[in-house]
């Protein structure tokens, strides 16, 4: 049986564009992307994170939860990270997808954190943001641009991270 040059036609472009059909979320962000603004509900309830708040400073945005095995690397790392920068210039905000905040609280009673966290159960940011891993860490300059992304944790990155951080911190 022969085809025609039409179902021939039709048979390439699904071919083409089916990856794009089957494809649901955002395309990852990177450097040079606007960072998404957001505002959501505190981790403990108490208030609102809003990134828009720290516009002017260089910001380490860190998507995070408690079933993250690098997370548990990450967040004393950052944590550490974040106390010895100065806060005027300098602001870490994370975001926790657990969709039981109890764990997210719980986790924090082992690792706290001395800068504020989001509550996302539902996900939304990370569709936002095109996250592909866990943990993801964004750091955004003073004007709200992506200037690096850093997809998960291990042994080592809190060098890297330092370094990328100053760097942009000396830009300003």
């Amino acid at each position: 049986m022969k085809r025609s040059a039409t179902s021939n036609r039709l048979c390439l472009c699904l071919l083409v564009f089916f990856p794009f059909l089957v494809t649901s979320h955002a395309s990852a962000l990177g450097a040079g992307d606007r960072a998404p603004d957001f505002a959501a509900p505190t981790i403990d309830g108490a208030g609102r994170v809003e990134l828009s708040d720290y516009r002017g400073k260089v910001v380490y945005l860190d998507f995070w939860a408690s079933w993250c095995a690098p997370c548990l690397k990450a967040i004393p790392e950052i944590e550490k990270i974040r106390s010895e920068l100065p806060t005027d210039a300098f602001q870490v905000v994370a975001v926790n997808l657990d969709q039981k905040k109890k764990k997210a609280l719980r986790f924090l009673e082992k690792h706290p954190i001395g800068y504020p966290s989001a509550s996302d159960p539902k996900g939304r940011l990370p569709d936002q943001f095109g996250l592909e891993t866990m943990p993801t860490s964004y750091l955004i300059d003073a004007e709200g641009v992506i200037r690096y992304v850093h997809p998960g944790f291990k042994k080592g990155d809190g060098r890297k991270l330092r370094h990328e951080i100053r760097a942009l911190l000396e830009k300003q």
